[in-house]
């Protein structure tokens, strides 16, 4: 029996996405929460931030 692999589709952030990025950033909002609100996850929440040179969670 093959294993089942989940690939999830890419999905580009667009210029609201990042808006958001930033003011969850500023507000110190969790990253897991973030993620539940923005249906993504953690590890491209993260990337996202590092590329944008913003800090993210509560440990900067």
């Amino acid at each position: 029996m093959a294993k089942k692999s989940k690939k999830t589709a890419r999905r580009e952030y667009t210029k609201e996405d990042v808006k958001e990025l930033r003011a969850h950033s500023k507000a110190r909002t969790p990253v897991t929460k973030i993620a539940k609100l923005t249906k993504r996850s953690v590890g491209s929440l993260r990337q996202k931030a590092l590329k944008l040179g913003i800090g993210l969670g509560h440990q900067r």
